[in-house]
């Protein structure tokens, strides 16, 4: 049975971690290189980077943090925000990342997610989709989740997928930063469909939450930022309690 994956995410804007709710009303989280270090102390099986506002800003993903971040580090590291080329994965990998995760610029430019398959491999490559649901549709969103766009989320998810992408990143800005639960509606539905891993984001803030997207969700990864950076749960304790309600956990520093 594969194990399922905890993964906090640093959300960076100016060099220091935030969380907001719904994608907005951004507070300081601490300094990403420190909480970097103590998720994988703690057992995180993955950590994930999003350089939030370098899309919006038009500019590069911040490549000297991404190193120091790296060095502390002996789990896979995704790194995601203003990356647009392959230079651009090229530098991120050479300072320590793991995998990419490309969001606006794949909606922009498609083509890029093939490209970056056929040149890092489909296993370096996440797309981030954040949905919204407008109208009754599931939309995808750009722009750190401000520019709505003309894609249904499951369309494009399907899209991404047959382009080669390994990985997607699936966040529901309804839920962000609620604390309300998972999407497990549409997280099941592209678990299902899809051959690719499902990582589920937004709105995790009780353990049950992670129980019922890894179960009703069948999500292969649940990501979380704000109850990690502000020790609501601690990830040790989180897997000992998924690993007691049945669910296959790596369990390192776990007690």
């Amino acid at each position: 049975m594969l194990t399922k994956r905890i993964i906090p995410c640093l959300d960076i804007k100016d060099g220091k971690t935030v969380k907001g709710v719904n994608f907005v009303e951004l507070r300081d989280a601490g300094d990403p290189v420190e909480l970097a270090k103590l998720y994988a102390e703690q057992g995180a099986d993955e950590l994930v980077f999003l350089d939030i506002t370098a899309t919006v800003e038009k500019r590069k993903t911040l490549v000297e943090l991404v190193s120091r971040v790296a060095a502390e580090l002996n789990i896979p590291f995704t790194v995601g925000g203003g990356i647009s080329s392959k230079e651009d994965v090229s530098a991120l990998l050479a300072a320590g990342a793991d995998k990419i995760s490309i969001n606006s610029s794949a909606v922009k430019n498609p083509d890029l997610i093939n490209e970056l398959a056929l040149e890092f491999g489909s296993q370096c490559v996440v797309v981030a989709i954040d949905t919204r649901n407008i109208d009754g549709k599931d939309i995808v969103h750009t722009h750190g989740g401000r520019t709505p766009t003309n894609l249904e989320t499951r369309a494009w998810a399907r899209e991404v997928v047959a382009r080669g992408a390994g990985e997607i990143l699936l966040t529901s800005m309804d839920h962000d930063g609620t604390k309300a639960g998972f999407a497990n509606k549409l997280t099941a539905e592209l678990s299902a469909e899809l051959a690719v891993p499902i990582i589920a984001s937004g709105g995790a803030g009780t353990m049950p939450h992670f129980k019922d997207v890894f179960t009703t969700g069948k999500a292969d990864a649940a990501l979380a930022a704000s109850i990690f950076h502000f020790k609501e749960i601690g990830i040790p304790d989180l897997k000992g309690y998924l690993k007691e309600e049945g669910i296959a956990m790596r369990l390192n520093n776990v007690k």
